[in-house]
């Protein structure tokens, strides 16, 4: 087995490069694959030390909730288990998944990090670790600390990534002083820019995140139930790579997005509730665009929000008609 090491932060101000939403995925004979766990319950440890405000205990049960928040999502099929607690840091090469804190005072706009090893032929996750910075102010308060950071909704972001789940860019942001980015609103967990100290909104999943996980550890019924749309977003007759998808369902309120990921501008969003969407297409402007796709990978920003001209009907159990948007440049 050729194993891997991967990252992926949730930051203060601006995050680490990531994957786009959807999955994580590797790359073999030109083919990619997706990155997930094949085995569960996915069995974790936690760190045998806590941090100042928090202690070791309450560090283990604030994520026992984060990862039961994943869990009890009904259209996925994914499960896990606190093995104990352990000596062991997060990232040694030691065969075993532990979360725990770290004090890093140089990664001062770093919450928290994901990483994994993984089986490259296969895409399995074999091991996922998981830090939260103990240089910065943590809190397990109910209601929240307003001078401190929420462990369980910071914990609920890095679960998600430990699941295989890269960033949403369904979020509102707002340039701030320092050069950072204060966030104003978000439709998923997975936004790579955290809200501020003292907010306890993360602790609950939203509609794109449960399709994310649906998507990816699909239980019996989520495929029929659900509708997946696919298309392509061109302007001038090329495609326009990164470009950022939304699907809103006007009836129940429910935003899910992917991107467009290929030079032919394809995009594909599953876990679509039936029925007709609202397809909004918009360049990623409120978070830096190494929070979702590696620099080498050349993502267009210069064109107009753009909306489809028709509605999109989302069939349960299958595709809809594939379609094309064309947008402008700005």
């Amino acid at each position: 087995m050729k194993a891997i090491a991967l990252a992926a932060v949730v930051a203060v101000a601006l995050a680490q490069p990531a994957q786009a939403y959807l999955h994580f995925t590797t790359t073999r004979g030109g083919e990619s694959i997706v990155l997930k766990w094949q085995r569960t319950p996915v069995r974790w440890f936690a760190r045998e030390r806590g941090a100042p405000g928090v202690s070791a205990s309450e560090f283990q049960a604030a994520l026992a909730r984060a990862f039961a928040t994943w869990e009890a999502v009904p259209t996925a099929s994914i499960a896990f288990q606190f093995v104990g607690f352990t000596g062991a840091e997060p990232f040694d090469d030691d065969g075993i998944s532990v979360v725990g804190f770290q004090n890093q005072p140089g990664m001062d706009r770093v919450l928290g990090a994901t990483g994994f090893l993984i089986d490259t032929v296969t895409g399995e996750i074999v091991e996922a670790d998981i830090f939260f910075n103990s240089a910065l102010p943590w809190s397990t308060a109910p209601a929240g600390d307003p001078a401190a950071f929420d462990l369980e909704s910071v914990a609920v972001h890095e679960v998600g990534h430990l699941l295989g789940l890269g960033h949403s860019a369904l979020g509102e942001t707002e340039a701030r002083a320092d050069g950072g980015r204060r966030v104003l609103a978000s439709g998923s967990v997975m936004f790579p820019i955290a809200f501020g100290r003292g907010v306890t909104h993360d602790r609950e999943l939203q509609p794109d995140d449960v399709a994310g996980v649906s998507d990816l550890y699909p239980d019996g019924n989520f495929r029929r139930q659900t509708g997946v749309a696919r298309g392509r977003v061109r302007r001038a007759g090329t495609g326009v790579e990164g470009a950022h998808v939304v699907a809103f369902h006007p009836e129940t309120g429910r935003f899910v997005a992917g991107f467009t990921l290929n030079r032919e501008g394809e995009f594909h969003i599953a876990g679509l509730a039936p029925g007709p969407h609202i397809i909004r297409v918009e360049p990623l402007d409120d978070a830096d665009t190494e929070s979702f796709f590696s620099r080498r990978t050349p993502v267009d920003i210069s064109f107009q929000v753009t909306f489809h001209n028709r509605l999109f009907v989302a069939p349960a159990g299958g595709d809809g008609d594939s379609f094309t948007v064309t947008v402008t440049p700005k």
